[in-house]
């Protein structure tokens, strides 16, 4: 048989990265990622954090390009996911123009707002005690999808009005793949918006009408893993009718990238940081959510669940340092790249294996503890050297996803190793040294452990699943004539 790929994008907070994957053998032949360079300023609303969807877009299209196009002709099946918790606004019908060039078929977005991540900071915690209690076992917090609509109903109604449709970004690259007029989303990605049970897949309706949300804007829930559609049109060569995936959620496309076992813990260092493992399959979630408890239970795939300490500081951290370095060396009158700055950061805590100097880096809070921010103790004459803060930075990272899923519970829950992934620990040997000296557990690093290639995995198992349910049919309908 002639080789078939499925295609898996991820459309991440800093990067975009596409994967194809051989629908046979089950791995990885060519990959692509770019940067988003999406970031915007939005000087009206305090703390705002948005991104612009059309640069989003333009990455995934320079992702696309530079696959081979004799592979995405025979591409039978696409997979998306993204950064989780954000939302963006687009007109039904007019969200997108299609255009041919030399690169193919592509979409230009039109008549759609800015994306509002995960990182959003306007929703203030008067502003979110002000809201309803969601009938979910998941607290609201401030970049959540519901959250930003509340906010937008109170602060920005006539924003609201322009749109009819709204959906992650990564809703919204398939709603426009499928050509389709509303919006349809996973639990995985609605639960990552509040409002959300996850036991009967199902928006809290009635309580979002009594608040005067603008219900009208919520997404048709589908279950995680389904079809969302087929293509509209050919796309970079990719041919037109091609089943579509409903779009799925970042970190669960990367725990299905690397979880062999149900003994397996993730460590996902990327933007931010999540560690996490599966509970047992009869495990239902609370009632009512724990607004001051580090876990959360997130949704994943079959009716199952998954325990995450979900940190909002992770590799973003050391970023923010790097900047701040390369902002004051620029005061200084000396230019040197991020990128220099960051490896030579990384080599100078390599020499130094130890430090006295204790970081909290918690500079976005947590969303657990909002307002407990980042602090340094212990500083003496002989620790303020760059591997000594660097090292600091490193441990105190680990250290807060330690206090909120500390050791013993994984231990008590029978993990046993931890399968370690992301960006930020791919990049920082450092970050490494530090998991494993947190960690009373062995540490794995596995390739191809991301979320490109995980939503990949997801669909082509899926078309694997529904073969083998077709020829069972087969066998029996014969057997039964």
């Amino acid at each position: 048989m002639a080789a078939q790929y499925v295609l898996g994008m991820d459309l991440g907070t800093t990067s975009i990265k596409v994967v194809l994957l051989d629908s046979q053998s089950k791995t990885v032949t060519d990959s692509r990622a770019f940067a988003a360079s999406s970031d915007v300023s939005n000087e009206d609303a305090e703390h705002a954090k948005e991104q612009d969807p059309a640069r989003i877009v333009s990455a995934l299209d320079q992702c696309m390009a530079a696959l081979p196009k004799e592979k995405l002709n025979k591409v039978i099946c696409i997979g998306v996911s993204g950064q989780m918790h954000g939302v963006v606004f687009w007109k039904s019908r007019t969200g997108c123009k299609w255009s041919s060039d030399d690169a193919g078929h592509t979409f230009i977005p039109q008549d759609v707002s800015r994306l509002i991540t995960w990182q959003d900071g306007r929703c203030s915690s008067d502003f979110l005690s002000s809201l309803p209690k969601p009938e979910s076992h998941l607290s609201v917090a401030t970049g959540f999808g519901c959250a930003s609509i509340f906010w937008y109903t109170k602060h920005r109604p006539a924003l609201l009005s322009e749109f009819s449709v709204a959906g992650t970004i990564q809703d919204y690259v398939v709603s426009m793949l499928c050509g389709s007029e509303d919006c349809v989303m996973t639990g995985q990605n609605a639960a990552s918006w509040g409002y959300f049970n996850t036991t009967n897949n199902q928006w809290n309706m009635e309580i979002l009408k009594g608040a005067g949300f603008p219900v009208h804007l919520l997404p048709v829930p589908v279950e995680s893993g389904s079809i969302a559609g087929r293509t509209c049109s050919a796309w970079h060569g990719i041919p037109a009718d091609t089943p579509v995936g409903a779009a799925l959620g970042d970190f669960q496309c990367s725990v299905y990238s690397c979880m062999r076992d149900k003994a397996d813990a993730v460590l996902n260092l990327s933007t931010s940081a999540q560690l996490t493992f599966a509970m047992p399959a009869d495990f239902t979630p609370p009632i009512a959510p724990d607004p001051v408890s580090p876990i959360a239970y997130f949704p994943y795939f079959h009716n199952t669940y998954l325990a995450v300490a979900a940190s909002l500081n992770g590799g973003n951290v050391m970023a923010t340092f790097v900047g701040m370095l390369t902002s004051w060396m620029k005061e200084l009158g000396v230019e040197l790249s991020e990128s220099k700055v960051y490896s030579t950061l990384v080599q100078c805590a390599l020499t130094q294996p130890n430090t006295d100097l204790c970081v909290t880096p918690t500079l976005l809070g947590e969303r657990h503890n909002p307002t407990s921010l980042g602090w340094v103790s212990d500083i003496s004459p002989t620790n303020l050297s760059l591997g000594h803060v660097t090292r600091g930075i490193c441990r105190g990272i680990l250290a807060n996803l330690a206090t909120m899923m500390p050791p013993q519970m994984l231990l008590a829950a029978g993990v046993k190793r931890i399968m370690g992934s992301g960006s930020a620990l791919s990049r920082n040997e450092v970050l490494k040294q530090e998991v494993e000296r947190m960690s009373p557990l062995p540490v794995v690093y596995g390739e191809d452990v991301d979320s490109a290639v995980g939503v990949a995995m997801v669909f082509n198992d899926r078309l694997c699943e529904d073969t083998a349910r077709s020829i069972s049919h087969s066998v029996y309908c014969e057997h039964v004539t």
